[in-house]
């Protein structure tokens, strides 16, 4: 079996709550071995935030929304990353040296917030395949949804470097901010900004 990040559109916000509803029968039937899942939306403000609607841990382990991967996933597609990288507008804004790392970790990213556009909401189900058939017929045959499939170890290494880039570029605006500081305190430009005329 191999161990999957499933992500699922939908034209019409309710066909991801029966897609949700639907994908855990199989499970209880034995016919999916799944882990997580989640009913995601994508706001439609112009904010591009993610959120997690609804959600089910299938381990018994009874993890929350925030917990494990899909938790990590979300918590970068809400975080600075997405608008810096312009995942979101479609160019990079900001240059970094990170370029590689960056490169190779936007797949899954950029795939979601293109595929779970603004105002739609999808799926994303961590499940072990033998055979894709059955979330299939459900998705595509029956809810006319469509279906991605992502290595779990791949998507899972990405959020590691999403991770990491994003702690890199914290630290690195965090010391060019303490650097610009200090360079005008020694120009003596440290004038207190709150004194009135």
């Amino acid at each position: 079996m191999t161990k999957r990040v499933i992500v699922m559109n939908f034209e019409v916000e309710s066909q991801a709550y029966q897609g949700f509803s639907e994908l855990k029968k199989l499970a209880a039937e034995g016919q999916i071995k799944g882990e997580q899942m989640a009913v995601v939306t994508h706001s439609n403000d112009g904010q591009h935030k993610f959120k997690v609607e609804d959600f089910i841990d299938f381990t018994g382990s009874n993890k929350t929304s925030t917990g494990g991967l899909i938790g990590m996933l979300v918590g970068i597609l809400v975080g600075p990353l997405t608008m810096l990288l312009g995942w979101v507008g479609g160019s990079m804004i900001g240059a970094t040296q990170d370029a590689k790392e960056i490169k190779n970790a936007r797949n899954i990213f950029e795939f979601l917030v293109s595929d779970i556009a603004e105002g739609q909401t999808g799926l994303i189900l961590i499940a072990e395949e033998e055979d894709n058939r059955p979330i299939n017929e459900v998705i595509i045959n029956q809810l006319r949804g469509g279906i991605s499939r992502f290595d779990y170890d791949e998507v899972e290494a990405e959020i590691k470097k999403a991770q990491q880039v994003e702690t890199d570029t914290r630290n690195n605006a965090k010391k060019a901010w303490q650097k610009q500081h200090d360079e005008s305190q020694e120009n003596g430009n440290d004038a207190d900004p709150t004194v009135k005329d």
